[in-house]
């Protein structure tokens, strides 16, 4: 158990992030032309916009979460005066009400994918891939909220936390963390970080241009001269 909890842990993290990394860049040098959101408005626009607008606000919200709750550094919260059960509070709450925000949206956008003939024909393998993975993680990132209760102390999200920003500094000893913890997290973060593995092969590249698209805010004028 030692071994696959290292492997799982403390080795395809930096697998995933590779893949995620190389891929996207290969991705974008030689098939620049399916480097697209790949919308289905044209084919049917019923119910896209409510379902696009709850998925992307959640999912975000998700992303950004998790970004920042686990890569704070502990003493940033405790200078703050930020104990571990609040932290974990605010998580949950906050956590379950994107969560809840996100897989509304998905659950509209996979209604129409599937009730709506045409879409379903345009409707890649790779498509369904993506949509049931991240349903998939979306669901046990929920249901990590019922085990999160059990700990109010907040351990437990000190132990992600460690995890996650041990990874992040080299430290080989970050699997050890995941050791002891409970096997709904463990199952959420492996299927957290393949998606990052199936990214670069699916319609996701193009949140690399909604992130690039901030730039757009700070260009320089463009100048236009009559003839």
């Amino acid at each position: 158990m030692t071994y696959l909890n290292q492997l799982a842990f403390g080795i395809y993290p930096y697998i995933a992030l590779t893949i995620f990394l190389l891929g996207s860049l290969i991705r974008f040098e030689r098939e620049q032309y399916t480097w697209k959101s790949e919308s289905s408005q044209l084919l049917y626009g019923g119910q896209l916009r409510l379902g696009n607008i709850l998925f992307h606000i959640g999912i975000l919200g998700l992303f950004f979460g998790h970004l920042f709750g686990l890569l704070t550094p502990l003493w940033v919260w405790e200078s703050l005066g930020v104990t571990h059960s609040l932290k974990q509070m605010v998580a949950l709450i906050a956590g379950g009400t994107m969560g809840l925000v996100c897989l509304t949206g998905l659950s509209i956008l996979l209604y129409r994918r599937v009730t709506n003939a045409r879409i379903t024909a345009a409707t890649r393998k790779r498509d369904w891939l993506l949509l049931s993975w991240i349903l998939g993680a979306l669901l046990l990132g929920l249901l990590t909220i019922t085990e999160s209760a059990k700990h109010s102390d907040g351990e437990v999200m000190v132990q992600l936390m460690m995890w996650a920003q041990h990874l992040l500094t080299f430290q080989g000893d970050a699997a050890s963390f995941m050791l002891d913890a409970p096997w709904l997290f463990k199952l959420h973060m492996l299927m957290g970080m393949t998606l990052f593995v199936i990214f670069p092969f699916t319609r996701l590249v193009h949140v690399w241009s909604g992130f690039a698209s901030v730039t757009y805010l700070i260009r320089p004028w463009q100048l236009v001269r009559k003839r």
